[in-house]
């Protein structure tokens, strides 16, 4: 029964060419947002920020869920209306990002191993109290010289299926997040390189502890160029060797594949998204997004916290779900 529940919560996830809003940042992270627009990083203000996005109108039509921090899980709006209520009238899945953070991975100080196993399974129920129905971890993968090690992407191989475990044990549904940074400057064939490797011992680690593939997601990067890389791969080339590295990687029971933008521009993120679905399905599982900046990042710069700019932040949000979604069902045009 509970793997049903699992399931259905998953496939409601890449359902109707819908993505994830990911508003998970921690106070630190929302802080450098903030600061972007000269907002000083208060709990009244993360909270102003987090309630216009979750109040702007028709974003369930093309937003399916949202990854929530452990403040916003536990907030309420300006009128006393909590933030998952909000959430959920517009037919929005709440859900929760879970782990601690990524930190210095002992032995290897240039690469990070995510914390946040201990105690998890009491953080699980009380999240499913507050209304939770899915779950993030991210593991971060640096490429750079002489690294990633294998040492690296084994224990946080280990780490994310221990975490999805622990989730369908508890009644959440886990999105497994391996990130391969796009930071450096390694081309195209590097990160595919790292990105098989990393998914391949991923799922070795899911299948080992006994993960239901069915009852979860995959938040990837894609296979694209390192950010400093002097040759940019383009669009096409982005989007199918992306796809054909999942082929190879991502079993079909999987529901659904929900690409996080990792850096991308917002434009970009949608373009390569567009394309995979427009020009290299089908696939065996739903291509969908679960991004942040590269759906934030006109709504922030719009907003710049002032409530007379409330209606300008939400028509820049609502436009970048609606490319998105457009994009999952590879109908995206630009000029359009």
């Amino acid at each position: 029964m509970i793997l049903d529940q699992l399931a259905k919560t998953a496939n409601e996830m890449v359902a109707d060419d819908k993505g994830l809003l990911a508003a998970d940042e921690s106070n630190g992270t929302i802080g450098k947002r903030l600061d972007t627009i000269g907002v000083e990083n208060l709990e009244d203000h993360r909270r102003d920020y987090r309630e216009l996005l979750f109040r702007t109108q028709d974003l369930g039509n093309f937003i399916s869920g949202t990854i929530l921090y452990d403040e916003t899980i536990r907030q309420s709006a300006a009128d006393g209306t909590s933030l998952v209520s909000i959430m959920q009238s517009a037919g929005i899945i709440p859900g929760i990002k879970v782990d601690t953070g990524a930190k210095s991975l002992p032995g290897s100080p240039d690469e990070k191993i995510t914390e946040g196993l201990d105690g998890l399974p009491a953080r699980v129920e009380e999240y499913v109290g507050l209304g939770a129905r899915f779950a993030k971890w991210r593991a971060v993968i640096t490429i750079g010289d002489h690294i990633p090690s294998r040492y690296c992407i084994h224990t946080n191989a280990h780490a994310l299926a221990r975490y999805a475990k622990i989730c369908q044990e508890g009644g959440l549904t886990p999105i497994v997040e391996p990130e391969v940074l796009m930071d450096g400057d390694h081309d195209i064939d590097r990160c595919e390189q790292v990105t098989t490797l990393t998914l391949n011992t991923v799922f070795d680690e899911l299948y080992a502890q006994d993960v239901a593939l069915e009852g979860m997601i995959l938040k990837p990067n894609m296979v694209i160029s390192g950010s400093d890389c002097g040759s940019q791969a383009d669009v096409d080339e982005v989007a199918g060797r992306t796809v054909e590295c999942l082929k190879r990687c991502v079993p079909a029971a999987v529901p659904g594949i929900m690409f996080l933008s990792g850096g991308q521009s917002e434009e970009d993120a949608t373009a390569h998204l567009n394309a995979m679905n427009a020009k290299f399905g089908p696939a065996p599982w739903k291509l969908s997004y679960s991004y942040g900046r590269a759906l934030q990042q006109s709504c922030l710069k719009a907003w710049k916290g002032e409530a007379g700019n409330v209606d300008a932040a939400q028509e820049a949000l609502i436009e970048r779900a609606q490319a998105n979604s457009a994009a999952c069902a590879g109908t995206y045009n630009k000029a359009a």
